[in-house]
């Protein structure tokens, strides 16, 4: 069964595979094949959902006197929907926003699954309203106008120094936040979901009262390196 579509980005059924996966299933996966994806310092500002999809990413810099022609992220936003992740490369600035209350919105409007913002954003009592579950370094209350514009976006960007492209795919929830390369999702995903019931059964023996010396043996410490 196919799990890329024609132009090569993930398809529908392997972000609803990757939705029942957490963050850290999916680090220890990628640990396994010796590939980079989680990044370091993200965590829930707004609403604490997991979210999952495809990357449509943007790329922001400082305005140097510049005055665009529209607000940084509005085309990626217009351009996305369910299924789709808003990642924004703020180059880790937590002293003015990348993001705000309106863009919230618009992102709402269209069903988009969440947004990752590498630096800091604004309005969160907005997009806590909104229910839109966003993923930053911190909150600030500075605007982005006059100081930071877009460069690009739907290009590849670095995020704590891992490279996302636009369709690659991102997960986040509680523990942080993780990308995998789309060529490399179906592999990632598969090593997951069985690391994922490796998990199950030896939670399962806890509760029936099996020793943790003995669930959590060597087996368990070699689970990054081996199934």
């Amino acid at each position: 069964m196919a799990t890329l579509n024609h132009n090569g980005t993930p398809d529908h059924s392997l972000i609803e595979r990757l939705r029942k996966l957490d963050t850290c299933v999916v680090s220890d996966a990628l640990d396994q094949l010796k590939l980079r994806g989680a990044v370091i310092g993200l965590r829930a500002v707004s609403v604490p959902r997991r979210i999952a999809g495809r990357a449509v990413t943007v790329q922001l810099r400082t305005a140097n006197g510049q005055a665009p022609s529209r607000h940084l992220c509005t085309a990626a936003v217009d351009a996305s929907g369910p299924g789709d992740v808003i990642v924004v490369a703020h180059e880790g600035r937590v002293d003015v926003a990348g993001w705000g209350g309106i863009l919230s919105l618009g992102a709402t409007t269209r069903e988009i699954e969440g947004v990752v913002v590498d630096g800091a954003c604004r309005d969160i009592d907005e997009s806590i309203e909104l229910g839109l579950p966003i993923y930053a370094r911190a909150n600030v209350p500075v605007t982005a106008r006059g100081r930071i514009v877009e460069k690009s976006w739907n290009e590849p960007i670095t995020v704590d120094g891992v490279t996302v492209a636009p369709g690659d795919l991102v997960v986040a929830d509680g523990s942080g936040v993780v990308f995998v390369a789309a060529g490399q999702a179906e592999a990632v995903v598969g090593v997951a979901e069985t690391i994922a019931r490796r998990e199950a059964a030896m939670a399962e023996a806890v509760r029936a009262g099996q020793p943790l010396a003995e669930v959590m043996n060597r087996s368990y410490e070699q689970l990054a390196t081996k199934l």
